[in-house]
C-alpha cells in the first residue's frame, strides 16, 4: 500500500510544476494567500477554502486554485484514491486534459479496488451542472452552499439512468 501512494506521490510532485507550466500558461495566478481566503465572508467559497488550507494543511499552488475549490463543490476527499475518483468526476463533467487522463490511468492501475468508486464518481460529473470551466475567482463572495445547490444534478435521473442505488 505504501509503495503505491509514494509512486502517485512521487509522481506528482514531480509533475505538478511542469504541467502548471506547459498547460496553465494561460492561467493567472490569484495572488491571494491561504490567510487572505480566511477574510473572506464566513460560509462564502472563498472563507472555505481558507478552512480547507488551514485544516488540510494545504499551500496554495498558483494557477491551480480551482482543483482545491472541485474539492469542496464536490465534497471530495484528499486521499490518493480520492483524488483520482475526483479526475473521473471532473471526466464525467466534460473537462479533458493529458493530465487528467495520465492520472486516471495511472490511479485505476495502482488501485483497481477502487474501481466501482471511480465509475460513480465519473456518473456523478456527469449528472452535474458544467462546472469545471467556471471563473471561481469572480465567485468567492458567494456562499458555498449556493454555489453547489445551483451544480446539483437530479439524484433520480443519475441513478436511473446508470442503474446505480448509491452513490
Amino acid at each position: 500500500m505504501k509503495i503505491r501512494l509514494s509512486i502517485m506521490l512521487v509522481l506528482y510532485n514531480k509533475s505538478q510544476k511542469i504541467y502548471t507550466q506547459l498547460f496553465k500558461q494561460h492561467k493567472r495566478a490569484w495572488n491571494i494567500s491561504k490567510e487572505d481566503f480566511l477574510n473572506f465572508p464566513k460560509g462564502s467559497l472563498g472563507h472555505h477554502l481558507g478552512v480547507f488550507y488551514q485544516e488540510k494543511g494545504f499551500d496554495v499552488v498558483p494557477k491551480l486554485e480551482n482543483h482545491d475549490l472541485f474539492h469542496l463543490i464536490t465534497e471530495s476527499a484528499t486521499d490518493i484514491q480520492d483524488e483520482v475518483a475526483m479526475q473521473y468526476l471532473l471526466l464525467g463533467n466534460g473537462k479533458v486534459s493529458l493530465y487528467q487522463f495520465a492520472m486516471i490511468a495511472i490511479g485505476t492501475f495502482l488501485y483497481p479496488e477502487h474501481f466501482n468508486m471511480y465509475l460513480k464518481a465519473l456518473s456523478k460529473g456527469n449528472a452535474m451542472q458544467k462546472f469545471h470551466d467556471l471563473d471561481f475567482e469572480t465567485l468567492l463572495n458567494i456562499p458555498l452552499q449556493e454555489i453547489k445547490s445551483s451544480l446539483a444534478f437530479d439524484l433520480k435521473k443519475h441513478l436511473n439512468h446508470h442503474n446505480l442505488t448509491t452513490l
